[in-house]
């Protein structure tokens, strides 16, 4: 009997790869959690049924939500990553020779470990001497840090659980003081075509917060 990853992105859409193996299944503190082997995108990290990334395609999300930012500012220093428990933004920013710190805030360190355990390609920089890892809440951690910040970048999975407040006003307004002048933020927010109401309220909470 074949076993199947099924992702339903709306009442009409699902999205489904089928396994061939289960590597890890795990019930966190904040969620569930699993890594499988498919035959149509390689290794995939799955949390609460939501496909997270996989090593087939990974490249494309990670490289977009850090280098467009990186390449704009004019010197990152200090970088922030919240979420992206698998390593791959991290990857890709300590790429950029001018950074000289990057503090990795995950709220479930389960994800960190699972990676750097079952997908060594995408969390391959996680040890690299730059990264500070936090176990802690990304909401609270940009709360408590001013003006520290050069880009600050929230790669956090759906607006559903325990990211939900990394989708507010709150924590968009905490985000423009934890960054310096000049500072730059980018954050994942869902698909264009799937996600429309959300998107269009995005763009009206940060467009009030961000010249």
């Amino acid at each position: 009997m074949a076993l199947w990853v099924k992702e339903q992105q709306t009442d009409d859409l699902a999205l489904s790869c089928r396994v061939s193996k289960v590597l890890h299944r795990e019930k966190t503190p904040f969620q569930d959690m699993a890594v499988v082997d498919t035959l149509q995108y390689g290794r995939m990290l799955v949390l609460d049924n939501i496909i997270q990334t996989t090593v087939g395609d990974e490249f494309v999300y990670h490289e977009m939500i850090t280098h467009v930012a990186l390449n704009t500012h004019p010197s990152p220093k200090r970088v922030l990553v919240i979420g992206g428990g698998d390593g791959g933004s991290v990857r890709e920013i300590v790429k950029h020779p001018s950074i000289e710190k990057v503090v990795h805030c995950e709220i479930d360190g389960a994800v960190i470990e699972v990676a750097k355990k079952y997908l060594p390609e995408i969390s391959c920089a996680l040890d690299n001497p730059k990264v500070e890892i936090i176990i802690d809440d990304g909401i609270k951690h940009v709360r408590e840090n001013k003006q520290t910040y050069d880009v600050i970048v929230v790669d956090s999975p759906d607006p559903i659980g325990p990211a939900e407040g990394l989708f507010s006003v709150g924590f968009y307004e905490d985000i423009a003081a934890a960054l310096k002048d000049e500072g730059i933020f980018v954050a994942q927010t869902e698909s264009p075509f799937l996600n429309r109401d959300l998107i269009q309220r995005l763009f009206r909470d940060i467009g009030g917060i961000f010249p």
